[in-house]
């Protein structure tokens, strides 16, 4: 009896390792999967997948307020999961690593907002993040996107999310989580943008 439990514990540790080399996360069209998976290397991996939460309808005050910062129509101010995630964490100060409500970093925020709002996982450091996208000219935009800064001298130290109106949501060292236009302050740092790309699964390679 002791035997046949070796032979079939042998027996799994040899299946399971055949598989060690690559791992394929399948998305299901109907459900969320896990937490997210990506890796830093790139040259094993094609994206990032993950199905996106489901749309949250704005309220009434969301709405009034967004459009009103960003001057545009209030039918403009449709994604509720959005506004919702930027109003919870506005004000909220930066923090170099910093990933929670006590400090948060421009890429940790970009991170989260990818990863809650539309259910997309991006790398942690903006240099990653910016390796990952489609780049796109500025006239082409769309709310979500990613937009890249270099500040002091730095290339893509510094990222944030595009909204609507020429307007983007970033973690600010001076002022935390905040709205502000594009063409504003920050503009001569701006260089890069894109969307992040999504496909229906993610193979990632193990060693």
């Amino acid at each position: 009896m002791k035997l046949n439990r070796y032979l079939f514990s042998a027996l799994i540790i040899i299946l399971s390792s055949c598989h060690s080399r690559k791992a394929v996360l399948k998305v299901a069209s109907d459900e969320p999967v896990g937490p997210p998976a990506y890796i830093t290397d790139h040259s094993k991996m094609e994206v990032v997948r993950r199905i996106p939460p489901e749309h949250i309808v704005p309220t009434a005050d969301i709405i009034d307020k967004y459009a009103q910062l960003m001057g545009v129509k209030k039918g403009d101010i449709t994604d509720g999961r959005l506004y919702n995630f930027i109003e919870q964490w506005a004000g909220t100060p930066y923090k170099f690593g910093g990933l929670d409500r006590e400090g948060i970093d421009c890429s940790g925020f970009t991170l989260l907002l990818q990863q809650q709002v539309y259910g997309i996982s991006v790398p942690r450091t903006t240099k990653l993040q910016v390796s990952v996208i489609n780049r796109k000219y500025e006239n082409e935009l769309k709310e979500g996107d990613l937009v890249f800064f270099d500040f002091d001298g730095k290339p893509f130290s510094h990222v944030g999310v595009y909204l609507q109106n020429g307007y983007v949501v970033h973690a600010s060292t001076m002022k935390g989580v905040v709205v502000v236009p594009l063409h504003g302050a920050i503009y001569k740092y701006f260089t890069r943008a894109g969307s992040v790309p999504v496909i229906d699964s993610v193979i990632v390679a193990q060693n």
